[in-house]
């Protein structure tokens, strides 16, 4: 069900405690450094650096799902992405740039709240054309048609995780590259 609202959701959603992104939001994650602020959107980077420079455009009203956004939102998180995709080819000069967004266990999403991820591709990448837990999975053995379960995928993440002092010297980066 949509909270509050009586609708049955379509998709079946990742269950957390609490919610990372809240929680960075509220500041009690630090873990989440900021690229930039807006009153609908926080844009940060993502603590698992799968690329150097990925980050994220999140919600600050706790929704889960692209359904769930409302028409402002929709376009503040397209116009925040747009402005990082800018500051990134500023900063690192990509071969490319990977927008994503998962919605449901089945697609992949890992947290009930929306983000769209912003990505700088560069050669020697080992995760494919896709997200990365979609490439990493769909050659370790996950079935067709089942849901992304996260309990392996500690040794991923481990592998791509960074410390704070290189995520805030990344957003800062990014930062100092977005359009005017």
């Amino acid at each position: 069900m949509h909270p509050g609202d009586g609708r049955e959701r379509p998709f079946e959603l990742p269950v957390r405690e609490t919610c990372d992104l809240c929680e960075g939001i509220a500041g009690r994650e630090e873990r989440w450094a900021v690229i930039e602020e807006g009153a609908a959107t926080l844009t940060v980077i993502n603590p698992w650096q799968f690329e150097v420079g990925q980050c994220c455009v999140i919600t600050r009203r706790h929704v889960a799902t692209l359904l769930d956004l409302s028409d402002q939102e929709c376009a503040a998180v397209l116009r925040a992405a747009r402005r990082a995709a800018a500051a990134l080819v500023a900063a690192y000069r990509p071969l490319g740039l990977l927008t994503f967004q998962n919605n449901g266990v089945y697609s992949g999403q890992e947290t009930p709240h929306f983000h769209f991820h912003v990505v700088p591709r560069q050669a020697g990448s080992d995760w494919g054309i896709g997200p990365p837990q979609l490439a990493t999975f769909d050659g370790a053995g996950r079935r067709p048609g089942t849901r992304h379960d996260p309990a392996g995928d500690a040794p991923r993440r481990e592998r791509v995780r960074a410390p704070a002092g290189q995520l805030a010297a990344t957003a800062a980066l990014i930062r100092s590259n977005l359009p005017d």
